[in-house]
């Protein structure tokens, strides 16, 4: 167990920043995406807390292909989506 004064100085406004990167907590969870075999539009959810930078794969929900999906976080929570197909 952590003495309460130690854990009030682990917590820095740096170690805050490092633990929470981006920003004020108000990150996108969700984003609209068109299929890059179908054309589709794909509502799609994202999870801001695997990190800033991420890359996996996800399934069409209409096609069923698979896609490589690559989310960018901005500090200010906004989420960069861009799909490549899954066979390239």
């Amino acid at each position: 167990m952590v003495d309460s004064d130690d854990d009030e100085e682990a917590w820095t406004t740096e170690r805050i920043d490092a633990e929470f990167p981006l920003g004020d907590g108000n990150a996108e969870t969700e984003a609209f995406v068109e299929c890059p075999y179908c054309g589709e539009a794909n509502e799609i959810s994202l999870d801001p807390g695997s990190g800033a930078d991420q890359e996996y794969t996800e399934d069409c929900q209409v096609c069923c292909r698979a896609w490589l999906v690559h989310v960018r976080y901005g500090r200010d929570g906004t989420a960069e989506v861009e799909l490549e197909r899954g066979d390239s």
